[in-house]
């Protein structure tokens, strides 16, 4: 006996189904039947509609699917044996959420939403985790939020900064993680490329990458416990996730290029003069093969931040290359001084 067809049949003719009217048809065991409507919702060809005794299926037409389903999703949930994939899984077949979107956006939303969720699930130490996820008419927005140790405050114990700026200054360098035997350090940094609006608030401070307007901002906040996650994308976006890969990788498909945004890296009313403020810009980046400066919105720099630079640093790692964008003729002065006493 075909169930399957049995059971869209019954729905094309009866517009919805129970378990129990197959299983009447058939004289099967309610397990059995159930197995071939699990299937046929997994396929998407029928959707569950209400729980418990008021479950029911029908087909998953467009009407259907638009008109059962919530544009909207919210669940805390135990970080025990907790999967990313199987939260996103069951957002896909509860919500409408992800239907009809294009193929670039479901991949970046797929990506950004597991990257961030994993982060929460193995490194926070939360016991619970908050998930909120919505679709509006012109974007999709989620939320991960957990109540552990604190990102900033996580990076800073780890690597033994003197203090949550300087976490988040490495944060933004990529391929920084508290847990190398695990996870590469990429999944922040190729998320906040992606997204429209990404912000990151932990302890005192909140990490705003705002890609909209092509900039970074770090803000003062209320002290929080644990790590709050918002994301936010355009449906009608043209962003394409293997072209992000793509510009921060090489022929191997191997992230070794990063950019310093070397503005976020002024203390106070501090100018960029000295050799230790530049050895902070720089530290952590003898990862990469590539490394490029922007000094947007940066007036001027010293002799000395330029020398530690494009002369000592660069002596040290001869094979790292290193470029900068956004320099006024000030700038521009004191790098070329620096390379010509190098070279």
């Amino acid at each position: 006996m075909d169930i399957e067809n049995l059971i869209l049949t019954y729905l094309r003719k009866h517009k919805e189904v129970r378990t129990v009217d197959i299983v009447k048809k058939t004289g099967f065991s309610r397990a059995y039947i159930h197995r071939f409507l699990k299937k046929l919702q997994d396929e998407g060809k029928i959707i569950l509609v209400g729980r418990t005794n008021r479950a029911r299926y029908i087909l998953a037409t467009s009407k259907n699917i638009l008109s059962s389903k919530p544009l909207f999703w919210r669940r805390t949930l135990t970080n025990k044996n907790l999967l990313e994939d199987v939260v996103l899984a069951e957002i896909k077949r509860e919500t409408s959420i992800f239907y009809r979107l294009r193929k670039n956006v479901v991949d970046i939303l797929d990506y950004a939403f597991t990257e961030m969720l994993n982060n929460a699930i193995e490194h926070s130490r939360s016991k619970k985790i908050f998930v909120q996820i919505e679709k509006t008419d012109k974007l999709i927005k989620f939320k991960v939020n957990d109540f552990g140790i604190g990102i900033y405050n996580d990076i800073k114990r780890k690597f033994r900064l003197k203090n949550i700026f300087e976490a988040i200054e490495l944060l933004l360098k990529g391929k920084q993680t508290t847990a190398p035997e695990a996870h590469t350090g990429e999944g922040i940094f190729f998320t906040s490329k992606v997204a429209d609006i990404l912000i990151i608030e932990s302890s005192s401070k909140k990490l705003i990458f705002d890609n909209k307007i092509d900039d970074v901002f770090i803000r003062d906040i209320k002290k929080i416990k644990g790590t709050k996650v918002s994301f936010e994308i355009a449906i009608n976006t043209k962003k394409n996730l293997s072209s992000v890969f793509k510009e921060y990788a090489d022929e191997n498909f191997i992230f070794n290029k990063t950019k310093v945004i070397v503005k976020l890296f002024k203390l106070g009313g501090q100018s960029y003069i000295s050799r230790s403020q530049a050895r902070r810009v720089l530290f952590g980046l003898e990862k990469f093969n590539r490394v490029i400066l922007d000094f947007k919105n940066v007036d001027t720099i010293g002799q000395a931040f330029a020398d530690e630079v494009f002369r000592v640093w660069k002596k040290k790692h001869p094979k790292i290359k290193i470029s900068y964008i956004n320099c006024n003729e000030n700038i521009e002065f004191m790098i070329k001084r620096a390379k010509f006493f190098r070279d």
